[in-house]
């Protein structure tokens, strides 16, 4: 698997996400569990954005003086498009999130342990999915036509299913734990499992915390042969991904007063699961150049976003 880094590199990828995690984490514990105010969303939402621009600069700027500038501009269009792909992607996985917290009633300041238990392992799960996609298509390349046709039908898929909310009533997953585990009726604060008459009980939290890791599965299966689109190299996909990934608990505080708003997202974010599978599957005659790609990706999201808050949603029933 060929790649732009070099082992420094990777190295100082590590020990800022390793960083990041570790503030983030300790600033969350010195807080306590607590409702998650707007302002403060937004401001963390930023930082987040920042960092990942500012680690785009940097291996930029590294790669302008040792590999030149023709290479440093391509991958640092590859990380941005990249980066835009899984956070337009992330807010669609996000909206799914809010069912489920809503759906068992999760206290506000009990979200956010969740969503950083998430984050944990959206970041793990997405590491060994892009190894292993990155390990079959340097071994056969073919595996990206099938990425480019799986996406095609994603894309297909959710453009007529937009309108269509998950019945989490019906999740497999769910039903399993419902049968065969011993769930208390009410939440015991922040945790997981707790022992009464000398049996262990499994919480809500549990319950919604096995819930959030799968739908980052089936999310993470739509979304990275999505990036493999734009780069091959695992360094820029993971990075890319990650830096997605990391903001998405502040993500979700800020829009999660503001899903009914963005309801032409998902029309947006089918449409670049289709312009990306047909990138692929029309690799072989005619490569779109990153930059046209980068900047049709942000035109569709901007679009679905401008044209979500100009025309209101139809009422349900309505003709």
């Amino acid at each position: 698997m060929h790649s732009i880094a070099t082992p420094g590199i990777w190295a100082a990828f590590v020990a800022i996400l390793l960083v990041a995690l570790a503030v983030d984490f300790s600033l969350l514990r010195a807080a306590g569990p607590r409702r998650v105010t707007f302002r403060a969303a937004a401001a963390w939402s930023a930082g987040w954005i920042g960092l990942a621009l500012a680690f785009n600069f940097g291996l930029w700027a590294w790669l302008d003086a040792h590999a030149g500038r023709a290479v440093a501009h391509e991958t640092g269009l590859e990380f941005l498009t990249g980066y835009l792909i899984e956070k337009a992607l992330a807010i669609d996985n996000i909206f799914v999130f809010l069912l489920v917290f809503n759906t068992f009633a999760v206290p506000p300041e009990l979200r956010q342990r969740a969503l950083m238990l998430g984050v944990l392992g959206a970041i793990v799960l997405r590491a060994l999915l892009i190894f292993v996609g990155a390990a079959l298509v340097a071994q056969f390349h073919w595996v990206l036509y099938l990425f480019g046709l799986f996406l095609l039908l994603t894309g297909l898929k959710m453009l007529f299913a937009t309108t269509a909310s998950p019945d989490l009533e019906q999740n497999a997953i769910l039903r399993w734990m419902r049968r065969h585990l011993r769930i208390t009726r009410e939440f015991r604060g922040e945790a997981l499992a707790v022992r009464e008459d000398g049996r262990r009980w499994f919480t809500p939290m549990f319950v919604v915390l096995v819930l959030v890791a799968v739908t980052d599965v089936i999310f993470a299966v739509d979304s990275i042969p999505a990036i493999f689109a734009v780069t091959l190299d695992p360094f820029v996909v993971l990075s890319s991904n990650v830096f997605a990934v990391l903001g998405l608990r502040a993500l979700f505080f800020l829009l999660a007063g503001m899903a009914d708003r963005f309801h032409l997202l998902g029309h947006g974010l089918a449409v670049v699961l289709l312009f990306i599978g047909a990138k692929m599957l029309l690799a072989g005659v005619w490569k779109i150049p990153i930059g046209v790609a980068l900047g049709v990706v942000a035109l569709v999201i901007t679009a679905s976003v401008v044209a979500s808050l100009l025309i209101p949603p139809r009422k349900a029933g309505a003709g």
